[in-house]
């Protein structure tokens, strides 16, 4: 298929499952209850997260929940409910989609605040809804996008639902054969991607770029920097060019649902595939996640 607007579009589909959460209720994915008048919907005035469901339980759902509420705070937009509250109306869109292994996105959508807006009952909707997990393959393929990011912007480094420019970067990168792009900031370093953070590894030092690049605190990111210790191996932040990525040893991305993977190429150069820090680190990550999922397997209602 071809959108005549633009270059050809290559999606990787993601089909959502039956049913969805809206504010306190679980609906059929068909009901209509959302309105053009919601100025979150027209505007893209609210926050999101995109969650692991593992076995039932959402992994790290607190640091998920704490960043929507932080860079809710920044755009003035209302959280409708309370990190238990939220836990548990999203555990109860787990359960009506027999969702106990996937990927679940919420969404936090803003109401009024404008001429447009029409007269609402609540000042923000909570929205989620569930999908499959999707097979990543065995590494990526990236693109470099000047000025991708603006670090000293009041707002950089937030996970919002004006995110048009990201799906446009990505659409035209996957027309030229590239799977995602790394976003360069105005001082010319690296930043993140469109939808993962990124690290390099040089020797026995892993590093990621500080958040005063302008990137967003991923939840992967943040767990790897936090908890994570892997033996032979330092992990920490530093100012990274693409000079340094095109240099070291090995470059992989993280996100939710990612986890930890390789980097093949940047603009067509091929990347050293040592990967010891990788396969150092990866399997520190997975302990972790089990370690919380058995600890939070008492929050997940009984089937």
């Amino acid at each position: 298929m071809r959108n005549e607007a633009g270059p050809p579009l290559r999606y990787n589909k993601t089909v959502i499952h039956r049913h969805v959460l809206h504010n306190d209720k679980v609906r059929d994915s068909s009901e209509k209850v959302l309105a053009p008048g919601q100025v979150g919907l027209l505007a893209g005035w609210g926050v999101f997260s995109t969650l692991r469901v593992i076995d039932g339980v959402l992994f790290a759902f607190e640091r998920h929940w704490a960043r929507m509420t932080k860079d809710a705070a920044l755009f003035h937009v209302p959280m409708p409910a309370t990190v238990e509250e939220g836990r548990r109306l999203l555990l109860e869109l787990v359960e009506a989609n027999h969702a106990y292994n996937a990927t679940m996105r919420v969404v936090v959508v803003r109401n009024d605040g404008s001429v447009w807006a029409d007269p609402v009952e609540r000042r923000s909707d909570l929205i989620a809804m569930t999908s499959d997990l999707k097979a990543w393959g065995t590494g990526v393929k990236l693109a470099y996008v000047p000025q991708g990011r603006h670090a000293a912007s009041m707002f950089a480094g937030t996970k919002i639902l004006s995110w048009a420019m990201n799906l446009t970067w990505v659409e035209e990168a996957q027309a030229k054969g590239f799977d995602e792009v790394i976003l360069l900031n105005e001082r010319g370093e690296v930043s993140e991607c469109t939808s993962a953070n990124i690290f390099i590894a040089s020797g026995n030092q892993v590093w990621t770029p500080p958040l005063s690049s302008g990137c967003l605190p991923g939840v992967t990111r943040d767990v790897l920097l936090d908890e994570i210790r892997a033996q032979g191996f330092e992990i920490g932040e530093q100012v990274l060019t693409p000079q340094d990525l095109e240099r070291a040893d090995e470059v992989f991305i993280t996100s939710t649902t990612r986890e930890l993977l390789p980097v093949l190429e940047i603009e067509g150069k091929v990347m050293k595939r040592d990967d010891r820090a990788r396969r150092a680190l990866q399997p520190e990550f997975s302990k972790y996640v089990e370690r919380y999922v058995a600890e939070h397997k008492a929050a997940v209602p009984a089937r």
